[in-house]
């Protein structure tokens, strides 16, 4: 197929709809990673044409939403420092940190300012050389290449006014986390496309043996959804635990070598933490080795342990980006909790799971 409306097609979704019911026997649990297949799932009401005892949990696929509350918490005081000119994409600006976010810095005057790539942030620093330049970096495997291509570029360049404030994470770590807990519900995975066009797949077929949990890869229109939530239950129903790729047309299962090779260039795997969830082993990057010179939490010596504890909330972040809990089970949603006044990250971020059922109209039942 070559064309968006293809995979749109209704006749098409309600022959894979017709062969799941036929497949599926028992009651199945699975998870879709990314948070864009989130909002495919609800905006085209696929998660409501799904056989009864298909049951969707969402998982910690957006990168916004698990960036812990300790760097943003970093970001804002590094935009609240004169002379500091703090770039980060959209939906972070509006992150809540301890007791900020970076869109109240702005309004109290600070230079906080939206890109949509590392790439402006570095034209940036190269347009006001009296200026510190800060990039927030957040995301996964998706985005990690451009950020290591920046940091290649201004070390060529000798740029040393651009620095980047990194908060990438990995999702294998994050998926043996949820498989390994002992509250874990998944039964499979539909894996995250865009990171596996990076990554390939292999890192996920070990992790498909050792729990014994099937995976497919997914794109993120209806027909791809429909497709891989067939092939993941008849992986199910058969017993097997294998990783299939739904996702062919950009996804190889050795992903992308150079995009790999620029992100080991400059970055090492740390161990991360992830908002609402604890520090996960192994699970992110931090720049290396003649890349340190960019790294701010280096630079200007931010320390995560003096981070304040955040305050109690209500907020179950944590409970719904582990599957544990859907959005409409916290108290707080579409009452106090809503995309104008947020009180965790998930209601914030246009790819989170509380976002999507606030906005595609999921409200709690009656």
């Amino acid at each position: 197929m070559r064309y968006l409306d293809e995979y749109r097609d209704g006749d098409a979704a309600r022959k894979l709809l017709d062969g799941l019911a036929r497949v599926v026997k028992r009651p199945w649990t699975i998870m879709e990673v990314c948070g864009s297949q989130t909002h495919s799932f609800l905006k085209y009401g696929i998660d409501r044409m799904l056989p009864e005892n298909v049951t969707l949990i969402h998982g910690p696929g957006c990168p916004v939403c698990v960036t812990p509350v300790e760097i943003i918490d970093q970001a804002v005081a590094l935009a609240s420092q004169p002379d500091m000119i703090l770039v980060s994409y959209g939906d972070m600006l509006r992150v809540p940190g301890t007791a900020k976010d970076l869109l109240s810095v702005k309004a109290e005057g600070g230079d906080v300012r939206m890109v949509y790539s590392s790439l402006d942030a570095l034209k940036l620093a190269r347009e006001n050389p009296e200026r510190r330049v800060v990039f927030f970096a957040i995301g996964f495997e998706t985005t990690a290449p451009a950020n290591a291509m920046a940091a290649v570029i201004a070390e060529r360049e000798g740029v040393d006014n651009f620095f980047m404030l990194t908060s990438h994470v990995l999702v294998p770590p994050a998926l043996e986390a949820i498989a390994s807990s002992p509250d874990n519900r998944v039964q499979g995975f539909l894996a995250p496309g865009h990171v596996c066009t990076v990554t390939g797949y292999v890192d996920y077929e070990r992790l498909a043996a050792k729990y014994r949990m099937p995976m497919v890869v997914s794109g993120f229109e209806p027909l791809d959804l429909l497709q891989a939530t067939y092939m993941l239950v008849r992986q199910l129903e058969g017993g097997r635990y294998e990783v299939e790729n739904q996702y062919s047309r950009s996804v190889r299962r050795e992903g992308n070598p150079q995009a790999l090779a620029i992100m080991d260039r400059v970055f090492e795997v740390v161990d991360h933490g992830w908002r609402g969830i604890g520090i996960i082993p192994k699970s992110g990057l931090r720049l290396k080795g003649d890349y340190t010179r960019f790294d701010a939490a280096r630079v200007f010596g931010l320390d995560e342990a003096t981070a304040v504890a955040a305050p109690e909330s209500v907020c179950i972040a944590g409970l719904v980006l582990t599957g544990v809990r859907k959005p409409v089970d916290c108290p707080a949603f579409a009452i106090e909790c809503t995309p104008e006044h947020c009180l965790g990250a998930p209601m914030v971020s246009s790819e989170g799971a509380c976002a999507a059922y606030y906005r595609y109209a999921r409200q709690r039942p009656a």
